[in-house]
């Protein structure tokens, strides 16, 4: 009872516009970012590490990239109304199911084989 309650709450939340991603996949994540009285986008590129495929509304994905040197991940809602639109811009083959090894890789040693 009560989880349908919640499921028909959140059904008109959910997105449906943007993309499939996978593990592996090197995204681009448009966020909208307010500062004060203004709102811009900003474009967060990177390898997706994992994705926690929670209960519809609650799924999330983190993203990795290498910023001067040091590495930023940032965890994303997918449904989240500040995300503007997430572009796929290539598939990496990978074997796992989380890239938790890519925190410990810096260079060449981090990127990923096109998936082909």
């Amino acid at each position: 009872m009560m989880k349908a309650l919640v499921e028909a709450a959140t059904a008109d939340q959910l997105r449906s516009d943007l993309p499939e991603l996978r593990i592996g996949d090197t995204a681009q994540v448009y966020v909208k970012i307010k500062e004060g009285n203004r709102e811009r986008v900003q474009m967060f590129e990177g390898t997706i590490i994992s994705m926690k495929n929670g209960k519809r509304i609650s799924r999330t994905f983190t993203v990795r990239r290498i910023a001067s040197g040091v590495g930023v991940e940032k965890t994303f809602m997918y449904h989240s109304p500040s995300i503007e639109k997430i572009v796929i811009v290539r598939h990496g083959r990978v074997r796992r199911a989380k890239l938790y090894f890519l925190r410990d890789r810096v260079g060449k040693s981090a990127r990923l084989k096109e998936k082909l």
